[in-house]
């Protein structure tokens, strides 16, 4: 009654064995990817596309547990079929096995369902983790993670982000595991092959320096807001706030003092005379990045969790995020090559973007860092395809 979130939760699982019925058929082979989210789909994407390359006779299927992700990609043309995952009983995951009969199941980073993945090794059918990541703290390595260490069992092959996932596994006897990396470089590396241009974004920019603020959150807001306020005119801004419900853009919009522009009330404007660009819609940003000389990526000043940075990364550009990144390798991976900042208040922030702003060879640089550290991750979805390739044949 009191959660939107959970009403779609609930909601969206009431049809799925007769959507299903309705889309997969006895003759039918699938190859079955199940996510956890949004994140988790993105990773899995470049492998999903490879393989719908391979095998255009076979049916993907794609299973979401989280209402955010379900609602942001349920009518996506790449797969043929996306549903929730019913949630993980017995009875539920045998009649969704059954019904489905998937050639090969691939779980993207980690979704480990007892009961799906019983069912799966009962069935013969292969089960692969892909860009899945293994902490010291996960009740598999605990005293009392006995009964999540049998799921491991079941799974025939994992391909891991990192080497401390590997040797986590590994240090629990198992040997069926590749050190692949994240499809995520693979899928943000193809953004630099497509077609970037955005007309009224080139408009806008007019041969000015261009700072993209990315995903910002409120906490996020109030380290930039004071910079942007005082910025030269020679410099101009890009904002595209997480939240795009017009309370939260009018709110962040009446703390600009520069002119002004919401996406949404762009027509008749004379961009070139706007500084500030609030994108308060979707859709737009990986391309946008592309328009950026630094980006900074929200998330991370507050509890969040921290965006994309691989997006803008691709582009070649300095970042600069906020203080709570522990949990993102990437992020510390690129701050230890010093392509990216992290700053925990505005001072830090208006100190970081001015170096970055004012000097155009130290701005370049630490660029090509970021740009050079995407292009040698990339490679993990030819690794994990060759191998599936193998299940599937």
């Amino acid at each position: 009654m009191f959660s939107p979130k959970l009403k779609l939760f609930v909601e969206g699982r009431k049809n799925v064995f007769q959507i299903v019925d309705e889309k997969i058929f006895a003759e039918d082979r699938v190859l079955w990817f199940h996510c956890a989210s949004l994140g988790e789909y993105e990773q899995g994407v470049p492998v999903m596309e490879e393989l719908k390359k391979e095998y255009p006779n076979h049916k993907l299927l794609v299973t979401f547990f989280s209402p955010s992700g379900y609602e942001a990609k349920k009518n996506s043309t790449l797969a043929d079929l996306i549903v929730y995952l019913p949630i993980d009983t017995k009875r539920n995951a045998q009649k969704f096995i059954e019904k489905v009969q998937p050639e090969l199941a691939i779980f993207v980073k980690y979704e480990f369902w007892p009961n799906y993945l019983k069912m799966l090794q009962t069935k013969n059918i292969p089960v692969v983790f892909i860009s899945t990541t293994f902490r010291e703290d996960h009740s598999f390595f605990k005293w009392y993670g006995g009964f999540m260490r049998k799921t491991l069992l079941m799974v025939d092959h994992f391909f891991v982000q990192d080497t401390e996932s590997k040797n986590l596994i590994e240090g629990l006897g198992f040997n069926n595991v590749t050190l692949s990396g994240d499809t995520r470089f693979d899928r943000v590396s193809h953004q630099i092959e497509m077609d970037n241009h955005v007309d009224f974004i080139s408009e806008f920019i007019n041969d000015r320096l261009c700072i993209v603020m990315g995903s910002s959150w409120p906490q996020d807001e109030e380290v930039f807001i004071d910079f942007v306020n005082e910025a030269s005119d020679k410099i101009c801004f890009i904002i595209a706030p997480h939240e795009i419900k017009d309370s939260s853009v009018n709110g962040l919009r009446g703390k600009i003092k520069k002119k002004t522009v919401v996406y949404s009330e762009k027509e008749g404007i004379d961009l070139k005379n706007q500084q500030v660009f609030i994108m308060n819609t979707i859709g737009y940003l990986s391309r946008v990045y592309s328009y950026g000389d630094i980006a900074y990526v929200g998330g991370a000043m507050g509890t969040g969790g921290l965006h994309n940075i691989l997006e803008p990364a691709t582009f070649g550009i300095p970042i600069i995020i906020g203080k709570n990144f522990e949990k993102f390798r990437e992020a510390k991976q690129l701050q230890k090559l010093a392509g990216l900042f992290s700053i925990t208040n505005a001072v830090e922030f208006t100190n970081v973007i001015q170096k970055l702003a004012e000097d155009k060879k130290f701005r370049e640089k630490t660029g090509m860092i970021s740009g050079h550290f995407i292009n040698s991750n990339t490679g993990a979805t030819n690794i994990i395809v060759e191998y599936l390739s193998k299940k599937i044949d």
